[in-house]
C-alpha cells in the first residue's frame, strides 16, 4: 500500500544527528533554451507553454493547439531570433543569471555571511529541483528562494514557488523554507534602476521621451486577482519620481504579447510606433521588470522595437540595458537577501559554534540521567 511505500524517498541521504544549520540562496530566473537551434527552443518551449500557470486557458484545448500548431510553427521562427543575440557563453539570460548569483555570494560573504548560492532556472537547465538537491546534499538546512522577478506575478513567481513545492513533496526531510514574493518598490533596486538611467543619460543626452516596458500578461490576471499590474506601475512611478520625471515625460507599455486574446496595455511597439509618426524625435527605452538582459530585451526591444520606431519617423532610439552585474543592483540583491535571511544563522564560524552547543547539549543531557 502507498501508506507503507518507502521508494517516493529513496534518494533521501541518511539523517545526522545534530546537523549543524546551513543556510544557502536559491536564486531563480525563468529559464531559456540550452541552444539557439529549433530543437532547443521546441524543447524549452514545450515546458515553458505546457505551464497551466503561463497558459491559463482550458488544459486539452490548450496542449492541442500547443502541440498542433504553436511548437510545429514557432520553434524555428525563435531559433533565429535567439541566435541573433546569443553570446560565445551562451544565453545572455544565463550568462547574467550565473554571474549574478556568483557575485551575491561574494558580496554577502564580505559582509560576514556564510551562505550558499545557487542559480536556477524555472524551465530547461539548471533546474530548481535538481540545485535544491545539490544545497541539501551540501548540508542545506535552511534555503531561501529569491526569484529574479521584481513584480510578483502568478506566471513567474507562483509558478517559482510551484517547482519548489514539487521538489519538497519528494524530499523526506525538508529544509527550512523561505520565500521572497517580490520587491517591486524596494528602494535599493529603484536607486540601481535609476542610477543605470542616470548614467546612460550622462554619456548620450536626455531623450524627449523614457519608455518603461515591461512584460505582458492577459488582461484578465489583473481582474482574477493579480498584483502584476500594479506592481508595475508602482515600480514606474517611483523610478519617476526618482528621475526627477513628469508624467508627460514617460510611459509605460507592455511587451511580449501571445495570442490574440487581450493583454495588459498600452502594448510596447504599437506606442513606440505612435511616438515616431506623432514627431517623437528620440526615445529611450527601459525594461525595469527584467533582472537580466535577455530575448525579450535585446531581440524584441533594442532590435525590433528599434527598428519600428525609425520605421515610424523617430530620429534617434536607445535602449538602455538591464541592471545585470551592475555593482548598485548587486548591492540591491545583497540587502533584499540579508533583510529575508533575518533570524537566520548566517555568520561565518556559526554551523560550527551551533553543532558544538548541540554536541555540549547531549553530553550534558546524557551525564544527569
Amino acid at each position: 500500500m502507498a501508506l507503507f511505500s518507502l521508494g517516493k524517498f529513496a534518494k533521501e541521504p541518511p539523517f545526522t544527528h545534530g546537523q549543524a544549520p546551513r543556510t544557502a540562496v536559491l536564486f531563480c530566473n525563468l529559464g531559456t533554451p540550452d541552444t539557439p537551434t529549433p530543437a532547443g527552443v521546441r524543447r524549452f518551449l514545450s515546458e515553458f507553454l505546457s505551464d497551466p500557470r503561463v497558459v491559463e486557458i482550458p488544459r486539452l484545448v490548450w496542449l492541442l493547439i500547443l502541440h498542433g500548431i504553436v511548437l510545429r510553427v514557432r520553434p524555428a521562427r525563435s531559433a533565429a531570433k535567439y541566435a541573433s543575440i546569443w553570446l560565445p557563453e551562451g544565453s545572455p539570460l544565463k550568462v547574467w543569471t550565473e554571474k549574478q548569483a556568483r557575485l551575491l555570494q561574494g558580496w554577502l560573504a564580505q559582509r560576514g555571511h556564510d551562505v550558499q548560492v545557487r542559480w536556477a532556472m524555472r524551465y530547461g537547465s539548471t533546474s530548481i529541483a535538481s540545485q535544491l538537491d545539490a544545497l541539501k546534499a551540501g548540508g542545506a538546512t535552511r534555503v531561501l528562494i529569491l526569484p529574479a522577478y521584481p513584480q510578483y506575478s502568478a506566471s513567474t513567481t507562483a509558478s517559482l514557488f510551484d517547482a519548489v513545492y514539487a521538489w519538497a513533496g519528494t524530499v523526506r526531510s525538508i529544509p527550512e523554507l523561505r520565500f521572497v514574493n517580490h520587491y517591486h518598490d524596494a528602494p535599493h533596486y529603484i536607486a540601481a534602476l535609476g542610477m543605470s538611467v542616470q548614467r546612460h543619460w550622462k554619456t548620450h543626452g536626455r531623450p524627449d521621451h523614457l519608455v518603461m516596458s515591461f512584460h505582458g500578461v492577459p488582461a484578465r490576471t489583473l481582474r482574477l486577482g493579480d498584483p502584476y499590474h500594479c506592481e508595475c506601475l508602482k515600480t514606474a512611478r517611483l523610478l519617476a519620481e526618482h528621475l526627477g520625471l513628469g508624467k508627460e515625460q514617460f510611459k509605460v507599455t507592455f511587451q511580449s504579447r501571445l495570442g490574440r486574446a487581450r493583454w495588459l496595455q498600452p502594448y510596447t511597439e504599437p506606442a513606440l510606433i505612435a511616438m515616431g509618426k506623432s514627431g517623437v524625435k528620440r526615445v529611450d527605452v527601459i525594461c525595469p521588470g527584467f533582472t537580466s538582459d535577455c530575448l525579450e530585451t535585446l531581440e524584441e526591444i533594442a532590435l525590433e522595437g528599434k527598428a519600428a520606431f525609425l520605421k515610424a519617423g523617430g530620429r534617434e532610439f536607445h535602449y538602455i540595458p538591464c541592471l545585470n552585474d551592475d555593482p548598485a543592483w548587486i548591492t540591491a540583491l545583497c540587502e533584499l537577501a540579508q533583510q529575508h535571511l533575518a533570524g537566520w544563522p548566517t555568520q561565518a564560524g556559526t554551523a560550527t559554534q551551533a553543532l558544538a552547543a548541540s554536541r555540549a547539549a547531549a553530553l550534558a543531557l546524557g551525564a544527569t540521567r
